[in-house]
């Protein structure tokens, strides 16, 4: 047996909202939909792919970690164009070069390349 993959699952309380947020700044784009009106996404952006619910509500208190991390090719360029609060690029002491940012519900995205 072998895993294949893995897919974060972001509560949110407010879908249309976080809808907005993964397409319009993050850039990503709508696989899949569920609800009438829509209560869940999958989104994706390249390789890259993520589960946003909203039928559970918003976790009551987001974590101080981050809940999904991104593996890219051009974190620079990532970071150049988005059109939300960036914290880095920085160099970490383990190889990667990361930035991260928050959705609206507090969920900390982080985004990283190798730096080797």
């Amino acid at each position: 047996m072998t895993l294949t993959s893995s897919i974060p699952v972001l509560r949110v309380s407010d879908y249309p909202r976080a809808k907005a947020f993964w397409t319009d700044v993050l850039g990503f784009s709508i696989a899949e939909e569920g609800g009438d009106p829509a209560r869940f996404g999958i989104f994706k952006r390249d390789a890259a792919v993520v589960f946003v619910d909203a039928w559970h509500g918003a976790d009551p208190e987001p974590s101080p970690g981050w809940r999904a991390y991104f593996h890219v090719q051009d974190v620079d360029a990532l970071a150049a164009s988005l059109t939300t609060d960036v914290e880095g690029p920085t160099d970490k002491p383990y190889g990667m070069r990361e930035l991260e940012v928050s959705d609206p519900d507090g969920n900390r995205l982080c985004f990283g390349q190798d730096i080797d």
